[in-house]
């Protein structure tokens, strides 16, 4: 059965989330430091990416969290200039990976359909689509918010299957985590595709 769409996870498959999230907290961190924070900048980056992986690397309450661990409360000065500190960089990391574009312009030639089935939150999720300026390339983006679920429960890849009108051995799915993209996918009878390094986007056409 041929392939009439593709599914794409979003984070650190079509950009480097994890470098956009690393650079924006070192930036924080040093303004934060900056702003009367008492800590070494190796010692609070470290632990500022602890928290973030703790309570959720997509979290709005990261950095509040990680202020009341630390110094016992968050400090509104020293918490206003992280999160300045963070916005200042973040959009610098804002881009698509190579060959991103490239894949995204060939498959839409072909008349594929195109989605995105993401585990953050729609408004993140929204914001680097819109900044990366590929969001027009997808008919159907499903996030977080939809089901409350991730991507391991199956229910958004079920709920992609239903808005798409296909079975799942008409789909493609893309992703860079075998525990969160992969396995569920191939669970419900999709046909799969790890990326390892941004190249193997290229990997798509032998698919089609």
């Amino acid at each position: 059965m041929s392939i009439k769409a593709v599914l794409f996870d979003l984070d650190n498959t079509l950009i480097d989330f994890m470098k956009m999230k690393k650079e924006a907290c070192r930036s924080a961190i040093k303004a934060m430091i900056n702003a009367g924070l008492k800590m070494k900048k190796r010692e609070g980056y470290e632990k500022l990416m602890e928290c973030y992986f703790r309570v959720g690397l997509d979290s709005s309450i990261a950095f509040t969290k990680f202020l009341e661990e630390q110094v016992g409360k968050a400090d509104e000065k020293i918490l206003q200039a992280g999160i300045k500190g963070y916005q200042k960089t973040k959009p610098n990391y804002l881009k698509p990976y190579p060959y991103v574009l490239e894949t995204l312009e060939t498959l839409k030639s072909l008349g594929l359909k195109l989605g995105i089935v993401t585990d953050a939150p729609r408004e993140k999720a929204l914001q680097r689509l819109n900044a990366m300026n590929i969001t027009k390339y997808f008919g159907m983006i499903i996030t977080l918010d939809d089901t409350g679920v991730g991507k391991k429960d199956l229910l958004p890849l079920e709920l992609a299957m239903k808005k798409l009108n296909l079975s799942p051995e008409e789909i493609l799915f893309v992703g860079d985590s075998l525990r969160r993209d992969i396995e569920p996918a191939k669970k419900i009878g999709m046909k799969t595709l790890l990326i390892k390094r941004y190249q193997d986007l290229r990997k798509i056409k032998s698919f089609i």
